[in-house]
């Protein structure tokens, strides 16, 4: 037995730190499980007890991220004698839910928004007395109207924003606040990322820069240069540009004590490459420390937007196996389709949009020994509505091969980051239901949608 579980660990990466995968395990009999202190969480019982499709969001996992980053950032810190200090802001875009965002907030992370409606959380979570006044808030985004005086009205109530000046309107209304605000620089250098746009409509260029006067209360620099950036280099060559312009702004406006490297930090997704978050931050310090040192100014504070790293783990959604069929298609001869009874154009948007790859455990070891190699379809009539694993392959348990009348469950890691934002309900498909698995207690967040549900989002 003890073999068998090694083996089927080793297979799946399960209780693996490299792979956010150390919360996983499978318990004696077999059955994939999740790990809070004492508390375990059975993954196909919860999907037998509350039906599927399923998704399953654990806090705890978010509240350990949160805590390992500001402790490994201060750990670093004093090691490198840092003079700079490290802010965390959680990207709200990335899940707005508000399981996610009090899990995020209560464990000492600032936030980040980038929309009117995002700021109006604030303020509502503000008014319920559930948002510490010592929270720091970065306003990206397009800057609305709304989103404007939204901004001004919470500054005024003594809340610490500081808006990010992306382009030439939001400079002339920001650029002499009498409150902090930040610049957003186009950083020309890129990442090789499938998320990085040669052309950004973002920020302003160095030559903008350099033209501009004086601001009254410039606190932040800022760029962005991709999300899930797999090259380590990629996240540190940036920062020597960003510093140069960074020198260069601090002289003109001595107020500028950040620099705000965005997000970018990625998750292993296809468990195939893996970026050490101890070895890059300690990078990324020794850089800031070096290279504002030979410009002879004080190391700046240092902000990380990691927004995917941070609750991607969190969340898993499970799915069942309704059917299996052969794939007649010669190029994929031998292949099996299996039928899922969720959707990944709904669910999992981004297999659809951008061909994200997410790994996919079965509930059960029982049939490891039985790999066949699989394609997955989900349940809306789309062709698109597929999922084919990286360049073709994916491998899964043979379901001719599952005990009978058994149902047959499959796990998909890491959907706590963008899925939920980005959901819909293509062929008029229900979300899944939605729990919260905490201190040994399990609470529905979203329940099983009716038709009658579905239907009102389209004004039946």
């Amino acid at each position: 037995m003890k073999k068998q579980l090694a083996r089927s660990k080793k297979l799946w990466k399960i209780g693996d730190p490299a792979y956010n995968t150390h919360y996983f395990d499978f318990n004696l009999d077999g059955e994939l499980i999740v790990k809070e202190g004492n508390n375990t969480y059975t993954i196909s019982y919860l999907a037998e007890k509350l039906g599927t499709p399923l998704e399953i969001y654990f806090p705890f996992i978010v509240e350990e991220r949160v805590e390992d980053l500001m402790d490994l950032a201060g750990y670093l810190i004093k090691k490198h004698q840092y003079s700079g200090e490290f802010h965390y802001h959680y990207p709200m875009k990335v899940n707005q839910n508000k399981e996610v965002v009090m899990a995020l907030i209560g464990e000492g992370a600032n936030v980040e928004t980038s929309s009117y409606n995002e700021l109006w959380l604030v303020k509502k979570m503000l008014e319920q007395g559930t948002f510490n006044m010592n929270i720091r808030i970065l306003c990206n985004g397009p800057k609305t109207e709304k989103y404007m005086i939204l901004i001004d009205e919470l500054q005024h109530r003594g809340l610490k924003i500081t808006p990010i000046i992306e382009g030439p309107n939001e400079l002339k209304l920001l650029q002499y606040s009498r409150y902090d605000v930040g610049l957003r620089i186009d950083m020309p250098v890129k990442a090789s990322s499938h998320w990085n746009k040669e052309i950004d409509r973002f920020g302003f260029t160095a030559e903008e820069v350099m033209e501009l006067k004086p601001f009254k209360h410039l606190k932040i620099l800022h760029y962005h240069v991709g999300s899930q950036i797999e090259v380590e280099d990629d996240l540190l060559v940036p920062v020597r540009y960003a510093l140069e312009m960074y020198h260069k702004l601090w002289q003109k406006n001595p107020s500028l004590d950040t620099l705000n490297i965005g997000g970018g930090l990625p998750i292993p997704y296809e468990r195939t490459k893996t970026v050490l978050l101890e070895r890059l931050l300690e990078k990324l310090l020794t850089l800031l420390k070096t290279e504002s040192e030979k410009y002879n100014m004080p190391h700046p504070n240092l902000i990380c937007e990691w927004g995917r790293y941070m609750v991607a783990p969190s969340q898993i959604t499970v799915y069942q196996v309704m059917d299996n069929k052969l794939v007649t298609h010669k190029k994929a001869a031998g292949k099996k389709w299996l039928i899922l009874d969720g959707s990944f154009m709904n669910d999992l948007p981004d297999v659809w949009g951008v061909n994200q790859k997410f790994s996919i455990v079965p509930t059960s070891n029982k049939n490891d020994k039985n790999l066949t190699s699989v394609w997955l379809a989900g349940a809306s009539c789309d062709s698109d509505d597929i999922y084919v694993g990286n360049n073709g392959k994916l491998m899964l348990p043979d379901p001719d091969l599952v005990e009978d009348g058994k149902p047959y469950y499959l796990a998909v890691l890491d959907t706590g980051a963008y899925q939920d934002p980005l959901a819909s309900h293509h062929c008029m498909l229900s979300s899944p239901a939605k729990i919260i698995a905490q201190n040994g207690h399990i609470m529905v967040l979203r329940r099983r949608e009716t038709p009658d549900d579905v239907g009102k989002y389209f004004g039946w």
